[in-house]
């Protein structure tokens, strides 16, 4: 495992290397229970209890509620680490991490609602403004449909977003409404081939009264501008929201491709080639080939999701707005490294033969659930290739969201 080259942010008594070791402690019964999670279609509750008793969902929580309020790449690190034992699971954490560190946005009242309350509770989320509401006294009323809410069945709170229309219906404004569980219903319609355990259900809302207090702009918190930065100390609630969020979803595949190389790897040894005269797979120059193609493109992915960590946190430290042109810069490489793990994972198994199309064998589920990683809007190449190309011409970019 690489070793990040920066200092971690400390949080009491937890270190980068304490939070990542406890997550390799965990890869053995995540990686048993695998079948478990496809079978389910969910994270199984039994990984859910492991991994809050070693404390990985707090990786980025408040240290004021009870969180680690640890580094972007302890983030990386710790879930990517978690990917080796289940890509599915890791994908979970990963989301939930953002969540908790979209919840340090919010107003007071709601943190400590949440996290006030219970240091333990999750979050799930769809951020993406794909439901609608609009102002009554006291609040907000919700309505949508939310595809793709990851790990929704663990969760206590979520968030869904919306546009906000007036009285005329006109929209005014986009937000992530925080809502009790309870309030929706989530439909039993994860039906995939990719990232099968992550439960990536629909939610539904109809009618949903929220507090004034559960709301928080998108905008708002894309500009700097969100009520509760200023409830922190040190620099991790400073941070620039579209590239934090963008690098929340990535390691998930870096862990999951160096889990197919080493899989890869071991099981190389005495292997004979269909269809040869008997050659074997880990003397032939092709194999040597495969396997430095696959690892350096590992390894590219990692260093680039590193400097996308290492530039938020610059910015951040400094009190300053990240540059426009490095935000667009870490929303392309995101795409780009979870694009390398994708092409190195593809070498490796098509480097496997026909035995890699089994049920049973595990290169082929990394094969599945990293290409459906790279399928994520956040993360499509071409649409963040169009972005950052336009705006190092000097074009208009194709989204907001940077």
């Amino acid at each position: 495992m690489a070793q990040p080259v920066r200092q971690a942010a400390a949080s009491t008594a937890e270190t980068h290397d304490a939070l990542v070791a406890r997550a390799a402690a965990l890869v053995p019964q995540l990686a048993e229970r695998v079948g478990e999670a496809e079978r389910l279609r969910r994270v199984p509750d039994a990984n859910v209890a492991a991994l809050r008793q070693a404390g990985l969902f707090k990786v980025l929580q408040a240290r004021r509620h009870g969180g680690h309020q640890a580094s972007l790449r302890t983030h990386i690190d710790v879930v990517a680490e978690l990917a080796r034992g289940c890509t599915s699971t890791a994908w979970c954490v990963g989301v939930i991490h953002a969540h908790s560190w979209l919840m340090g946005l919010f107003p007071e009242e709601a943190q400590q609602e949440t996290f006030g309350r219970n240091p333990d509770a999750l979050i799930s989320a769809v951020i993406a403004p794909r439901g609608k509401a609009r102002a009554v006294a006291g609040g907000y009323r919700l309505s949508g449909f939310w595809p793709f809410g990851s790990g929704a069945q663990h969760a206590d709170w979520l968030f869904l977003g919306a546009v906000i229309e007036n009285e005329a219906g006109e929209p005014v404004d986009e937000a992530d409404l925080l809502v009790p569980v309870a309030d929706i219903t989530i439909k039993d319609d994860w039906h995939v081939v990719g990232l099968r355990g992550t439960g990536s259900c629909s939610l539904v809302a109809k009618d949903v009264f929220v507090p004034g207090h559960r709301y928080l702009s998108l905008p708002a918190a894309i500009g700097g501008k969100a009520p509760g930065i200023a409830l922190h100390d040190g620099w991790l609630y400073r941070s620039a929201a579209v590239p934090v969020l963008a690098l929340a979803i990535t390691p998930a595949a870096l862990g999951a491709a160096q889990f197919a190389l080493d899989t890869f790897v071991a099981r190389l040894p005495g292997r004979e080639v269909a269809y040869t005269q008997r050659e074997v797979q880990i003397d032939m120059p092709a194999t040597h080939l495969q396997v430095a193609e696959a690892a350096t493109k590992i390894d590219v992915a990692r260093l680039l999701l590193y400097r996308c960590a290492d530039e938020i946190q610059d910015a951040a430290e400094r009190g300053a707005e990240m540059e426009f042109v490095k935000r667009a810069r870490v929303r392309m490489d995101c795409a780009h490294a979870v694009r390398q793990c994708l092409e190195a994972i593809e070498t490796l198994h098509l480097a496997t033969g026909g035995s890699g199309i089994a049920e049973g064998n595990p290169t082929q589920r990394a094969w599945r659930d990293v290409h459906a990683v790279n399928m994520h809007g956040l993360l499509n190449l071409q649409t963040n290739q169009e972005m950052y190309g336009r705006i190092l011409l000097g074009r208009t970019p194709n989204t907001p969201l940077i």
